[in-house]
């Protein structure tokens, strides 16, 4: 499949935090293939998530039947069998599946899972399932939510932004969003100012209500 933002996502394993980084991607407009060994966990979920199967994702043929390997991206969310995890995540990389973020439940768990080809691994105790949902559905680097409704993302400047002083780009107006530092290529973070001009590579933090910085995160 292309690399794009509206690419499907696979998640496997529906525990607090597979079940809810699929409910934010679903939310977020993100077609999810959510898969759990538990008939009642799935059943629980379907109609909430577009595509819901009960299986063993540990089975290659089970993953075949199911067209994992059509996706560009996957998440093992599975945490409480370790084995499951590391299993499900060596067929997905011998399935050469493009983008494969996994949970670890602990840094051995984690350098395991890197060993053996997951491209992030994430902390559920650090990196909660809707913000690994906006990085894992956008153009985002980072997120935070700060609020129930507010929140601060690090991301690449649009192009219709690049060259132009944030003075005159009247962003707050359009978008709802402030640029709030601006990081370019070997250097550190500063402050963003009416003059600075933004450019390709720029790394940026934008703040503002959460709908209206996901919005903005999502520009060409």
């Amino acid at each position: 499949m292309a690399d794009t933002n509206a690419d499907p996502v696979v998640v496997i394993g529906l525990g607090r935090f597979g079940t809810s980084l699929a409910l934010e991607l679903v939310r977020r407009g993100t077609e999810v293939l959510a898969i759990d060994t538990r008939p009642k966990v799935t059943q629980a979920l379907a109609g909430h998530i577009t595509h819901i199967a009960t299986a063993d994702a540990t089975d290659m043929e089970a993953l075949r039947q199911l067209g994992v390997p059509d996706f560009y991206r996957a998440v093992v969310a599975i945490g409480s069998d370790i084995e499951a995890s590391i299993l499900t995540t060596s067929l997905l990389v011998e399935l050469e599946i493009d983008d494969i973020w996994a949970k670890a439940v602990s840094n051995q768990h984690g350098r395991i899972l890197s060993r053996i080809g997951a491209h992030h691994v994430v902390f559920p105790e650090h990196d909660m399932g809707e913000r690994v949902a906006h990085l894992v559905s956008g153009r985002m680097l980072d997120y935070m939510q700060v609020d129930e409704n507010f929140a601060l993302a690090k991301t690449g400047p649009p192009k219709e932004y690049v060259g132009t002083p944030l003075g005159h780009s009247n962003l707050r107006r359009k978008h709802g969003i402030t640029i709030v530092a601006v990081k370019s290529p070997g250097e550190e973070f500063t402050y963003a100012t009416a003059e600075t001009e933004l450019s390709y590579g720029d790394v940026i933090l934008v703040s503002g209500r959460t709908a209206d910085v996901e919005r903005f995160a999502e520009l060409p």
